[in-house]
């Protein structure tokens, strides 16, 4: 394996953000392999391949609402002062006799339309004249107030889905209403993608878990909590192998391990270019460093590349930043897309939304910066979170997306600027309305 440190590492000027994830996109090949589920358990998984119908959906004309089945034209040319002979009557779950000449049908919703019928006369717009008596075998008659057009309050055969077309492709992440149309055409199991197996670990003596005292100069470690789940949201099978010391032997160490154990390593920290920082010169002796700092803030210090296995394969490796918020930017931004387009996903761009600044930011960053942001309810524009510093958690919590500020513009309120939400950056599906690349 090629272990060459990258021209970035070397001094020359950080990646292009567009750049950087295009060369991590390319790397990601799905490691192959399906499996079958069972519908009902495959939320969250992604097609391995597409899932095609074999029945119109509906499979006959049925009724939108409760009323009657009728002949439009019969309707048309009777009146609305002449009493229909209620001929049967439909419940959901049966199918009717044909429709008797000069009769209607009593019908409920999700009922077939009988044979001869075209239209359904919602129970809103009819008038019984006489209710019927069952038992002395007379039936109920109703009248209408105007005839329907052909056609309404009727499901039209096959007008949601056709017999033989393809309703979910294959890579399409399988979201809860995924499931639901697939189990429409009777799917009761699904082909799907095996779930990506993902070791992390952290690195800084400075670390310390929650519920442990905190010492002089220590840390809670929150990208810990942050980071696993993200990658549960995914459906990764996670290999949290904790906090590993601050030395270049212990982090090779890890990095072995984790490679033994899993298809892709993340780690957190330990990625600048101080004394204590230790995995890049590990991921350089244990496999290879193929890109290292990005022009973007928060986040510069990302990394990508691989390490090797016992057995001549090699996981992949993303090397994350530590401050907490450069960590949680470059997961969603790049490790998010990434491990989708692993996993088999096809469309992992972004959610991209144009929303007006409600803010100045006059002194705009040479990198493309990532702005964290809300929307104020009372006047729709963005509000920018008041601390912008990459250790400042709070941002990503009160902030509801990030402001993609191109490098060295500057923003005035009013200017209408590209927003991308969290809540559709941390969901396992993509369904962008831009690419990254587009302001």
């Amino acid at each position: 394996m090629n272990r060459s440190v990258p021209s970035s590492a070397s001094g020359a000027a950080p990646i292009p953000f567009d750049d950087a994830l295009t060369r991590m996109l390319a790397r990601a090949h799905p490691p192959g392999g399906r499996e079958q589920v069972p519908t009902v358990a495959a939320d969250g998984r992604v097609l391995a391949e597409d899932v095609r119908s074999g029945i119109d959906v509906p499979a006959w004309d049925n009724a939108q609402m409760d009323g009657y089945a009728v002949r439009s034209a019969e309707l048309a040319a009777a009146g609305p002062a002449h009493g229909f002979v209620v001929s049967q009557r439909i419940p959901a779950g049966t199918r009717g006799a044909p429709l008797a000449a000069g009769t209607v049908a009593r019908i409920f919703t999700g009922a077939a339309l009988p044979e001869g019928a075209d239209a359904v006369v919602m129970q809103e717009d009819s008038r019984v004249l006489d209710a019927g008596d069952n038992a002395a075998g007379i039936p109920a008659r109703v009248a209408f107030s105007q005839p329907p057009e052909p056609g309404l309050w009727v499901r039209r055969t096959g007008e949601d889905i056709r017999a033989g077309a393809v309703i979910l492709p294959a890579g399409t992440p399988l979201t809860p209403q995924a499931t639901g149309l697939a189990a429409s055409i009777g799917a009761s199991t699904l082909t799907v993608v095996p779930r990506l197996r993902v070791a992390c670990f952290f690195t800084g003596d400075e670390l310390v878990m929650p519920g442990e005292p905190l010492p002089p100069g220590g840390i809670y470690n929150s990208n810990r909590f942050v980071l696993t789940a993200l990658l549960a949201r995914l459906g990764c099978v996670v290999e949290d192998l904790g906090i590993i010391g601050d030395s270049l032997d212990a982090t090779r160490r890890a990095l072995r391990d984790a490679a033994g154990r899993a298809d892709v390593i993340i780690t957190c920290g330990g990625m600048s270019v101080g004394e204590e920082d230790h995995v890049r010169p590990a991921v350089e002796t244990e496999g290879e460093l193929t890109m290292w700092q990005v022009a973007m803030k928060p986040g510069k210090p990302l990394a990508c590349g691989a390490v090797r296995r016992a057995d001549g394969g090699h996981a992949h490796f993303i090397g994350l930043p530590g401050n907490p918020v450069s960590a949680f930017a470059t997961f969603l931004l790049f490790a998010r897309p990434f491990l989708l387009r692993l996993a088999g996903v096809a469309d992992v761009s972004p959610l991209a939304l144009t929303v007006e600044a409600g803010f100045d930011w006059p002194r705009p960053d040479r990198r493309r910066e990532f702005l964290r942001a809300s929307v104020d309810p009372a006047s729709g524009r963005l509000a920018l979170f008041p601390n912008q510093g990459s250790a400042v958690l709070t941002s990503t919590v009160v902030g509801q997306g990030f402001v993609d500020n191109p490098p060295g513009q500057a923003i005035h309120a009013g200017d209408r600027v590209r927003f991308l939400p969290f809540a559709s950056l941390l969901a396992q599906a993509g369904g962008s309305l831009a690419p990254y690349g587009e302001h």
